[in-house]
């Protein structure tokens, strides 16, 4: 029996400190590429190594490829990557295999797009090519390649920045090769050694190989949602053509439905058009397969969608659960049958939404739809902070945070996964707190705050957006990332992963330090100054971010340099600390003061306000302004948990629970995950809207790292007009558990720590110490 297991290593497989300086980190095995493709256009290639074995063999294969791989043990596939990266920091995966005595094939399918029109953003690319490094005696063997035919690829359109979605024309198509089964298979041509980032002294122009740092992404197979309506279309096309009761055909939706819980075949008659809006209940992330038969040149338009429209040339969706009058606007995969019997379709990147439209339109023969399965795909979180609050509306709330943060999780956090599929800081900050509260795995907080690190150009910032192959630059996003490397030694007892991370928060500063001018004024940092989407500022840009002087960037800067100063005093560079509180002293912010509105003005005119600014001048230290100011730019979803900040640092936990509304209307809405911005919205899955799951721990509940490295922690209950309420938080160390209640205006109840944690509770002016244990208040 074959066993393949995914393992995680850190060490290069092949360290030889004995060759010569330039040739160290070269690995024995070479980056192979199909003779043929050299990026000219889009491909796919498998390659194949045939194993004779003798015996049963165990061995460990480590595997990458540019772009995508999937990789088939004896037909059957047993992993995906590689892990998302850059140039410099190329992963690969590792897999122990088993196998017993007899012929083997192994397989990998890789997938390259390369042509910047159709190409995920988010994928960096070099050139078409497969790597498949042997441990265990098998070193030596060669592998052989095919280009597959039958694939082509399309613009993914509206969800600007994904991936391009995959056309299959089953008549064209190698089927078989998974198992190595075809002619055509060739010698694999060698394009040089790969190199292995731990010992490289001399970098190819190639890719600096890198050990996978997460675990597998989840694969769950899902017979999931229900047929609401099927219609007969004129052609393939229905973008213009509504959805309307009195075009359905209701004595076909139950066979369809059969269909979609996997016990029963739709079959479409030949010459026939067919459209089917399902709806997945749910939102999902997924790899569809489609299991076809018969139906020669019949196609089958697979197209996904978060939501139906009310007019095909807006982006108005009103209540998500009503389909009736809207239109269907999507963009998916397509799939054309040749007629033999059981045919598997599939594209190699996964979908997601919440609706799916399925066309049909067969030719002289009739297709049967045997199967559709949703490989339900994200980051194997494993949940286990939880809470409850005596107060209605926030169970609902939580279930659709947490599954917004489950589908924003992948090899990388996203900030939506229906558009864009890439990791931005201001998102990712917010992810990363709210996955502190839920569980104890903190691999993809810690990829996301190294990658961010790494992404620094000559100018010191880090990049928006990481990895990606277009380079975008939000200043203050990269103040944002020294808050992310705060937060993890805050949160996680790692301080050589910190201190590693020092050199580019003191780039950061370095860049914003010198735009200070004579009258310690920050000037505009260049770049997309991006604050907040505020409807009433262009580009999300608050008055003279763009090429002035913003009261608002000037105090984030003022809040980044107290974090910054915390994180070198903490690392024995008092000297460094000190020169940041200096230079945060020495920033002007009287020039922003208006004495008659008692606020800070996000100009120097004083001619705009927000609570913005006001926000970050709390969070700086400043207890002048407030946060009852009218007439005021608000926060929206995304900035409203520094406006939850401020709260939680003034005592006026009343403020988060008023702006609560915005997430408790979602389920009204029809949503099922956080959305990006208050309606109309454009993403209906944004991950950055679920940090009141945080603030429920954190500023509600009020547990808190008192120290780096979560040492300590520091327990300040907000309960406001709450009766009571009670959660657990998953620290490091074992279970923060916390169950309090007011009674005649007293705080009661009980704390829990972790073996070996110790802290303080602070309620109503007193701090009480808390030692390891339970203990009743």
């Amino acid at each position: 029996m074959n066993q393949i297991t995914r393992v995680l290593i850190r060490d290069d497989p092949f360290p030889d400190a004995t060759q010569v300086i330039h040739c160290r980190g070269a690995w024995p095995a070479n980056w192979l590429e199909h003779p043929a493709v050299r990026g000219a256009e889009p491909a796919v290639v498998a390659y194949r190594r045939i194993l004779n074995l003798d015996r049963p063999t165990k061995f460990r294969l480590h595997i990458s490829a540019d772009e995508r791989y999937e990789l088939f043990v004896d037909g059957e596939r047993v992993g995906r990557g590689p892990e998302r990266g850059d140039r410099h920091c190329w992963f690969y995966e590792s897999y122990d295999v088993s196998l017993p005595s007899g012929r083997h094939v192994i397989v990998a399918r890789v997938t390259w797009i390369g042509a910047d029109a159709i190409s995920a953003h988010a994928q960096v690319s070099v050139r078409p090519s497969f790597l498949g490094a042997f441990e265990g005696g098998l070193e030596n063997l060669p592998w052989e390649c095919k280009k597959l035919g039958g694939y082509a690829f399309i613009s993914p359109e509206m969800t600007w920045g994904t991936s391009a979605k995959t056309v299959i024309t089953g008549a064209a198509f190698d089927w078989g090769h998974e198992r190595g089964e075809g002619d055509g298979w060739q010698p694999a041509r060698a394009i040089g050694p790969a190199f292995g980032g731990q010992e490289i002294t001399m970098a190819p122009d190639r890719w600096v190989l890198r050990p996978a740092t997460l675990p597998a992404m989840l694969e769950v197979p899902r017979c999931a949602g229900i047929a609401r309506h099927v219609q007969a279309v004129p052609a393939l096309d229905t973008s213009a053509v509504p959805v309307r009761a009195s075009d359905h055909l209701p004595a076909e939706v139950d066979g369809w439905n059969r269909l979609l819980t996997g016990q029963g075949a739709v079959t479409i008659p030949a010459r026939t058009l067919r459209r089917v809006i399902i709806d997945l209940g749910e939102y999902y992330c997924a790899y569809p397969q489609v299991t076809l038969s018969d139906g020669k040149d019949a196609t089958v338009r697979m197209w996904w969608a978060e939501s139906l429209f009310t007019d095909p040339k807006t982006r108005v969706k009103d209540n998500r659960d009503e389909i009736e009058g809207k239109f269907f606007w999507g963009i998916g995969d397509t799939f054309v049958a040749d007629g033999a019997p059981h045919r598997v379709f599939e594209p190699f990147w996964w979908e997601v939404g919440r609706y799916v439209e399925i066309v049909v339109a067969t030719a002289d023969e009739p297709l049967t739809i045997e199967k559709i399965v949703l490989a339900e795909t994200g980051y194997p979180y494993e949940f286990t902070g939880r809470f409850e609050l005596a107060a209605p509306g926030w169970g609902e709330f939580t279930s659709i945070a947490e599954r917004a943060l489950r589908m924003c999780s992948h090899e990388t956090y996203m900030d939506c996964p229906y558009y864009e599929q890439m990791m931005y800081v201001g998102d990712t900050r917010l992810e990363v707190l709210t996955t502190y509260a839920l569980t104890r795995d903190d691999r993809l907080p810690r990829k996301a705050v190294q990658m961010f690190d790494e992404s620094r150009g000559p100018s010191g910032l880090t990049q928006a957006r990481y990895p990606c192959r277009w380079p975008q630059f939000i200043p203050p996003f990269s103040l944002y990332w020294i808050a992310m490397v705060h937060d993890y030694a805050m949160w996680r007892d790692d301080a050589e992963f910190v201190r590693a991370r020092m050199p580019g928060v003191r780039a950061v500063l370095e860049t914003f330090a010198s735009l200070v001018n004579r009258d310690n004024l920050l000037g505009a940092v260049q770049g997309w100054n991006f604050v907040d989407w505020v409807p009433a500022w262009k580009d999300g840009m608050p008055a003279d971010a763009d090429h002035g002087i913003s009261g608002i960037l000037n105090w984030h800067f003022i809040y980044t340099l107290k974090l910054a100063a915390e994180l070198e005093d903490a690392f024995g560079e008092p000297e460094l600390a000190a020169r940041n509180r200096r230079l945060a002293g020495q920033i002007n912010t009287a020039a922003f003061w208006d004495e008659r509105r008692g606020l800070y003005a996000d100009d120097l005119a004083k001619q705009n306000f927000s609570e913005h600014a006001q926000c970050f001048a709390i969070l700086a230290g400043d207890r002048r302004t407030r946060l009852d100011a009218t007439g005021v730019a608000q926060t929206t979803i995304y900035f409203t948990h520094y406006l939850f900040e401020a709260s939680r640092v003034l005592g006026q936990i009343e403020r988060v629970f008023e702006r609560m509304p915005l997430w408790f209307e979602l389920k009204r809405l029809g949503l099922y995950t956080t959305v990006e911005a208050p309606e109309p919205s454009r993403s209906d899955c944004h991950a950055w809207g679920a940090h009141p799951i945080f603030h429920a721990f954190a500023t509600i509940l009020g547990i808190r790292p008192a120290s780096f490295g979560f040492k300590s922690v520091r327990i300040t209950p907000q309960l406001g007009s709450l009766p009571s309420a009670r959660g657990v938080l998953p620290h490091p160390c074992g279970d923060i558990r916390v169950d309090f209640a007011m009674r005649d205006g007293k705080l009661t109840g009980s704390v829990e720590l972790p073996a070996g944690i110790t802290g303080e509770l602070i309620h109503d002016g007193q701090t009480r110490p808390l030692r390891a244990g339970k203990q009743q208040l």
